[in-house]
């Protein structure tokens, strides 16, 4: 048996597939902060309790991560799929949980030292922040490149390449960043355009 594969015992075989393959294209130099592990853990913690998170943690070696340190994104793939097994039932399905996780670290992000940053630089334009997102993410990941297209005044698309996520992560972060500035009737739609390259569709009114 492969370590990947013990890494997803309790994942259903087509989420342990999607795991393996998403862990086999990640690089010791791949990481992320751990503020977005404690953003699973904390999501996790609010509808499963202590003994939830004791079984997300049992999937990687460390036991706290400290919210500026950085991290293998290996473990957080590990981490948020055990999460997102776990506690999916609860929110309606696996995707679901996942983009709780999403919006659970981006509330965590606007309220550290960079984020506020990032929301001083937007003022009150979301088109601003989304514009200025691709930065937001190279303070908080090593790894994948971000750009965004504008196809109207609050409707555009935000490219990920090389982001080791699935779709419903990025579309809670995404729901959470624009809604952080008042947004209104705001609509994320993530599409795989490859194994970690993604699509996302926004919009607001």
């Amino acid at each position: 048996m492969s370590e990947q594969r013990k890494d997803a015992v309790g994942l259903d075989a087509a989420r342990a597939l999607d795991l393996e393959k998403r862990l086999a294209l990640t690089t010791p130099d791949d990481t992320a902060r751990g503020m977005f592990f404690n953003g699973a853990l904390n999501a996790v913690r609010i509808l499963g309790g202590d003994a939830a998170v004791e079984r997300c943690l049992a999937s990687v070696p460390e036991k706290k991560f400290v919210d500026f340190f950085n991290y293998p994104v290996s473990g957080f793939l590990k981490l948020a799929f055990t999460g997102a097994q776990l506690m999916g039932p609860q929110l309606g399905g696996f995707d679901a949980m996942l983009r709780k996780m999403g919006t659970q670290a981006t509330t965590d992000f606007l309220s550290s030292a960079a984020g506020k940053t990032l929301l001083l630089l937007a003022g009150d334009s979301p088109k601003r922040l989304v514009t200025n997102l691709p930065t937001g993410y190279r303070a908080a990941v090593s790894y994948g490149e971000r750009s965004v297209e504008w196809t109207g005044e609050r409707s555009g698309k935000l490219l990920m390449k090389r982001d080791f996520m699935p779709p419903p992560y990025h579309e809670g972060v995404l729901q959470a960043v624009i809604e952080a500035l008042g947004a209104r009737g705001v609509q994320v739609h993530g599409k795989q355009t490859g194994p970690v390259d993604t699509e996302y569709t926004v919009s607001w009114q």
